[in-house]
């Protein structure tokens, strides 16, 4: 989905993890965005996969690893009552329960679009949610984002692998993990100081680009999905 110049293939990394990542991608992640770092997640896991949907009630691919008696679901999303890694020690046991294969769900889209894809998929509704606490400002420096706090799917990714790997979960190396992100997001900056050739956006002789706002305005958006 990337021109041949902006090839990130030479800085994948990919990793073995003991817990298996289900992405669920948003359509106009899937079919349009060059830049989005759920395809990068992607080739950084070995053990994952991609299911495309916004409404994934009656999915037949993601009912089948719900219905899965060996596998022990969890969802990657901050909802009221989730299971804070970063703070409840004793939840983070429940994720290895019942030696059961661990399946993490990821919902990859924009923070509108991943509310709404939660709010339809009545099969997601039941599923324990996970969350983490974070000091992390977001290198995704070319896109806004609603609130400080917000990360990219593979910056959210990266920190869950972290404290997994802090309580003996996963024996991982995550030292590379964001490489292919940071050389797209560098590629990104490069392109927009200095166009390539033939592009349609030249900037007039002694201007500057002009990056958007770090933050979008609307600071209060709702974050959550309340059950």
């Amino acid at each position: 989905m990337r021109p041949e110049s902006f090839c990130l293939c030479q800085y994948i990394d990919s990793i073995d993890t003991n817990t298996h990542f289900v992405i669920l991608m948003h359509p106009l992640e899937y079919k349009k965005e060059k830049n989005g770092t759920g395809r990068l997640a992607h080739l950084q896991l070995k053990n994952s996969k991609i299911i495309m949907g916004i409404d994934f009630t009656n999915d037949s691919s993601v009912n089948k690893i719900l219905n899965d008696k060996d596998n022990e679901c969890f969802i990657l999303y901050p909802s009221l009552d989730s299971i804070n890694l970063s703070q409840d020690m004793g939840s983070l046991q429940k994720l290895t329960s019942h030696n059961k294969r661990r399946v993490l769900l990821i919902i990859d889209g924009t923070w509108p679009c991943a509310k709404k894809m939660l709010k339809l998929s009545l099969n997601l509704h039941d599923i324990p949610s996970i969350s983490f606490d974070h000091k992390e400002i977001s290198q995704f420096t070319i896109k806004q984002q609603p609130l400080p706090e917000c990360l990219s799917t593979l910056e959210s990714i990266k920190i869950l692998l972290e404290l997994m790997n802090s309580h003996k979960l996963e024996e991982c190396n995550t030292e590379n993990f964001l490489l292919p992100f940071k050389k797209m997001v560098e590629l990104q900056l490069k392109c927009i100081e200095s166009p390539p050739p033939g592009s349609y956006r030249i900037l007039k002789e002694g201007s500057q680009p002009k990056l958007k706002d770090k933050y979008k305005t609307k600071s209060k958006r709702s974050l959550l999905f309340k059950k």
